[in-house]
């Protein structure tokens, strides 16, 4: 019950997460303009921020789930019971909410000289706060702080939470209790790897390289991908939501 707890909230997460960008960039394409207001700009960059870190959280709590379940099997609902398990959520939505409102309000005491262009296709953060004139000296320690912080605190979570996994799972006897155990983890395994591999690749490649366009085309995957390969990822790997589907798409009117 945890567990689908969670893939709930990282489904709507998905689902909002990709609608911040797409809906925009598809009436951009429809009417051949790729202008934005000021107020739209600064609403699309908190709810990015908001979704793309909470994503975050989500996983880190949902890769605690899998240590639980694994590593104190016995003691697992007495753990994850309903209680904890809304607690994680809440403080994940509450903190990602504050995050996201401070560099947000960071952006708005910025200036710019004339009509800016953004070199991408949505507001991102850092390209925003590059176009700036005034100067970005506190916006700049409040990404590098907040990046440090949040993805890198959470990503060890996430390292930390595995590294006693695959010990438990090498303490084990049975062949078939090590495959059941490395299949549980293996949907959250793969999600997490696709969400942090195109993350990572897209600013380690901003920072790297000034292409543009290069850095766009690795945002798409990123931002619009990535979200939608996640229901695909946990059916394939899950027996329950397989029979469900099937059960759904068999049954007659």
């Amino acid at each position: 019950t945890p567990m689908y707890f969670f893939l709930s909230n990282l489904s709507f997460l998905d689902i909002c997460f990709t609608s911040t960008t797409i809906p925009k960039m598809l009436v951009n394409i429809q009417i051949q303009s790729k202008a934005i207001t000021y107020a739209g700009c600064i609403t699309q960059m908190f709810f990015y921020l908001l979704f793309s870190v909470l994503d975050n959280f989500l996983l880190t709590v949902m890769a605690y789930d899998r240590f639980v379940a694994i590593c104190h099997p016995l003691y697992y609902r007495v753990i994850m019971n309903p209680w904890l398990c809304g607690l994680l959520v809440l403080a994940s939505w509450i903190l990602s909410a504050l995050h996201s409102l401070l560099q947000s309000l960071t952006v708005l005491q910025l200036s710019f000289c004339s009509l800016p262009e953004i070199p991408h296709f949505f507001c991102e953060l850092i390209q925003v706060v590059h176009l700036a004139c005034s100067d970005t000296f506190l916006n700049d320690m409040m990404m590098y702080f907040a990046s440090v912080l949040l993805v890198g605190v959470l990503l060890a979570g996430i390292v930390y939470s595995y590294g006693k996994i695959v010990s438990s799972i090498r303490a084990m006897s049975s062949a078939q209790g090590k495959y059941k155990a490395f299949s549980t983890c293996a949907s959250h395994l793969s999600v997490v790897s696709l969400f942090y591999c195109t993350s990572l690749g897209v600013y380690l490649s901003s920072a790297v390289t000034h292409d543009t366009h290069s850095s766009a085309t690795a945002s798409v995957m990123y931002s619009v991908i990535t979200p939608k390969l996640n229901p695909f990822i946990y059916i394939l790997r899950n027996k329950d939501i397989n029979g469900a589907l099937r059960r759904f798409f068999t049954r007659k009117p």
